[in-house]
């Protein structure tokens, strides 16, 4: 069993700052890519950010200059840190993961999803 936890939402005014983390726990062999999604009711799901093993980020371009996803191999977790926040970020923010579990199976992982709220 893998399970992510997630944590760092909450309420911020326009152009503050929130750190998302999130963390793997359970059978992990690796994490291959990690990625952010977010969601407001109504719209389509939106890749925000994804992460390789290597480092190797992406970013949607809504975000790019103003959110960055990092993570720590060591801790199986994923951050996301946002910057320069606007109202239009307010949705639920969820990780995701690909992990190898340790009997050899790729599991597709998600985040029970945390509130992200933008306003003044």
């Amino acid at each position: 069993q893998v399970q992510l936890v997630e944590s760092g939402g909450g309420l911020v005014q326009p152009g503050g700052s929130l750190r998302l983390s999130c963390a793997a726990s359970g059978s992990i062999y690796s994490i291959n890519v990690m990625a952010w999604y977010r969601h407001v009711p109504g719209k389509e799901r939106e890749l925000v950010a994804t992460i390789t093993r290597s480092g190797s980020a992406s970013y949607a371009d809504s975000v790019k200059g103003r959110f960055t996803i990092s993570r720590d191999n060591a801790k199986n977790t994923v951050y996301l840190q946002m910057n320069s926040l606007k109202p239009e970020d307010t949705a639920v923010y969820y990780c995701e993961m690909m992990v190898l579990a340790t009997g050899g199976t790729y599991l597709e992982i998600w985040g029970q999803g945390t509130q992200v709220t933008v306003s003044s």
